[in-house]
């Protein structure tokens, strides 16, 4: 084939974004086993081991587009790194009991470093209860990457699934929204800060919650447990990697549902008002948009309000609407836009970069 024929057939990734690229090139496999029960298109998939669910989840973490060493603690990411991955167990109301972790290192990185790296892996799993039972090492020709598996169980009844929102259930999160996006852009901020004068040292101590959001997350197993203490069992649930309006509208998509979310219920923290404000940025817009906050987005039945109103950390954001009303959000002075998925996209930012 020529260049110029090649050229005319290529298909640029940044085209399609992240979960287009994965529906792209998966959407001509076949379950074959009958012990598949949830493949592709969820936050984990689920296997039929007979006696109860198990789960698996996989996140590749790459330096240069996931994080930064250069703000990037090792023990914080070793940490973060396997949160992020526990957090999509939570997701689907299960239990996470096991990791798997490989990493591909430069020889930039010393014994000592990678030490640092797993002993933020120990202190996530030691809090968290799982246990480490395997992975692999290889080298990299440059930078850092990791590749964390998590692997949980739940009765097959418990397991929740994006798509059982349905119209009148209540749209519920955990926590609050937006802190992790308005750290991200402080670090990023004050690197450029020192990178101009390296004399500076960065001002970060104002705004440690929104920072710490950003390198030391937590996933919500508390969250799951206060809803299995109370007998609430959702009927959709999803973490906030993404943002807001891309969680929500996997939910909205997989459930055949719209969604209707107020504006004036969306938790957010002081700090992440303040830090807006400094960025000259919406904190709405940042809880919508930003991502990595990883909290509990879920629909409950209605009937479940009085429990729900009385959880710690958990509130009342929306309900669910019929399909045809689409998937907006109502402003405080009652105005109603669609919601767009805006969130973290890594083909994007690569071919920013490029």
């Amino acid at each position: 084939m020529s260049k110029k024929n090649h050229d005319t057939n290529r298909t640029e990734v940044s085209s399609l974004g992240e979960f287009g690229l994965i529906k792209h090139l998966t959407s001509q496999f076949n379950i074959e086993n009958t012990s598949t029960i949830k493949a592709i298109g969820d936050d984990a998939a689920v296997i039929d081991t007979n006696f109860q669910f198990s789960l698996h989840s996989t996140d590749l973490l790459i330096e240069g587009v996931h994080f930064d060493l250069m703000y990037m603690p090792l023990k914080h990411l070793g940490y973060k790194s396997v949160i992020v991955n526990l957090s999509d167990i939570y997701a689907m109301n299960a239990e996470p009991e096991q990791i798997l972790v490989s990493i591909a290192i430069s020889n930039r990185f010393s014994v000592e470093a990678l030490e640092e790296l797993y002993s933020g892996i120990q202190l996530a799993c030691e809090k968290y209860g799982v246990d480490l039972v395997g992975g692999d090492t290889t080298t990299s020709p440059s930078g850092l990457m990791i590749s964390i598996t998590a692997i949980g169980r739940a009765p097959a009844d418990e397991i929740v699934y994006r798509s059982g929102a349905k119209e009148h259930d209540l749209i519920c999160v955990s926590g609050d929204l937006g802190a992790a996006y308005l750290g991200i852009q402080l670090l990023e901020r004050e690197k450029q800060v020192f990178l101009d004068n390296p004399k500076m040292q960065p001002e970060l101590t104002e705004h440690t919650y929104c920072v710490g959001r950003q390198l030391k997350p937590e996933a919500r197993k508390d969250v799951i447990q206060s809803l299995k203490k109370n007998n609430i069992l959702p009927t959709s649930m999803i973490d906030i990697s993404d943002g807001l309006s891309s969680e929500m509208l996997h939910i909205t998509e997989s459930s055949g549902c719209g969604a209707r979310i107020y504006e004036e219920h969306i938790p957010l923290h002081n700090d992440t008002i303040s830090l807006a404000s400094e960025f000259n940025i919406s904190p709405v817009t940042a809880a919508l948009s930003g991502g990595e906050d990883y909290e509990l987005l879920f629909t409950v039945d209605q009937k479940d309000y009085d429990k729900i109103k009385n959880l710690t950390d958990v509130c009342v954001v929306g309900h669910i609407t019929a399909a045809k009303e689409k998937t907006v959000i109502v402003t405080e002075s009652g105005n109603h836009y669609p919601l767009t998925a805006q969130g973290w996209n890594a083909f994007q930012k690569q071919q920013r970069e490029n």
